[in-house]
């Protein structure tokens, strides 16, 4: 049901969400350009090193320090993590191995799934052409993707099912977390991230993995690696990067319905195109930008069945 208690800031929450995108898009370059120094594992646990006493910093100096490690460690905001955590770790898996602009187009199904969630989890009316933006939407993955051609990867389905969690994050985000302080929300978010790298980290070190898959995959499957003060330095940026999305994003799905805001976040897709070209001279392909094109018309559609 839908709920009237919910706050309606559409403007504000738009605004939050395209600030979400261009944060999300510089953190993807610096994923990307430092993919083949540390393991992704190693770059999710330490990261917390920053990220975890910035947010616990900022719950103090707004004297909520007590709700906001409370508010954390509730069910729904270590859910509504758990979910994040794994759309951020399927995304960075495939950016070595793909364009930022295939990876985020691919992700950029979320806001398809987060429609239909919406019609039948929390009752907010998707309407005739928010269908035919579904349908859109699916049609111009595959476009992108080609599965069944030689263009096609396994890594770009990692987006993908990643898409499906982030659309649920910020579905709990909308109906589970609205008395939770946004600080919270972040906090959870990285606290789960940080327990995931060391996790599977501990899992690596455990477990026999072949030494052809680490040869060929370090990123994935390789051990940690000596991090030097540079290496340091990338990670204090990644956590400040982080905490901000995390505020960023928590703020924009409690604030403004989810439908709404996701479409906007199809922003995302113009900033790493000019990435993609600017560092790494990628441009995209012909039917790249006819399949980005048509996620972003069925996102405008989604949109529009809401006006």
């Amino acid at each position: 049901m839908q709920g009237s208690s919910r706050p309606e800031n559409i403007p504000l929450g738009i605004s939050l969400i395209i600030a979400t995108a261009l944060t999300i898009s510089l953190q993807d370059v610096v994923f990307k350009l430092f993919s083949n120094t540390l393991s992704l594992w190693q770059i999710f646990a330490l990261r917390g090193v920053f990220a975890l006493p910035a947010l616990l910093g900022l719950g103090w100096v707004g004297r909520q320090l007590r709700a906001v490690a409370a508010g954390a460690l509730q069910t729904w905001p270590l859910l509504r993590g758990l979910c994040l955590t794994t759309t951020f770790l399927c995304f960075y898996a495939a950016i070595p191995f793909l364009s930022l602009s295939t990876v985020g187009a691919a992700n950029y199904i979320a806001p398809i799934f987060v429609a239909l969630l919406s019609a039948y989890v929390i009752g907010e009316a998707v309407g005739r052409l928010g269908w035919l933006g579904v349908i859109l939407g699916f049609a111009g993955v595959l476009v992108l993707l080609r599965p069944g051609t030689d263009a096609f990867s396994l890594f770009a389905v990692l987006p993908v099912v990643g898409a499906a969690f982030y659309a649920l994050g910020h579905i709990i985000t909308r109906t589970k977390c609205q008395d939770v302080p946004v600080a919270a929300l972040a906090l959870s978010l990285n606290a789960v991230m940080v327990l995931a790298g060391l996790g599977v980290s501990l899992a690596l070190l455990v477990l026999p993995v072949p030494a052809e898959l680490i040869a060929a995959y370090p990123y994935i499957f390789g051990q940690w690696s000596a991090v030097t003060l540079a290496d340091w330095g990338v990670l204090a940026l990644l956590a400040a990067f982080s905490v901000t999305i995390g505020l960023l994003l928590a703020g924009a799905y409690k604030i403004a319905p989810p439908a709404t805001v996701a479409t906007f976040e199809y922003s995302y897709l113009v900033f790493v195109a000019l990435w993609d070209i600017l560092f790494f001279g990628l441009p995209p392909t012909p039917l790249s930008l006819a399949g980005m094109a048509m996620i972003v018309l069925a996102g405008l559609l989604v949109l529009r069945s809401r006006a």
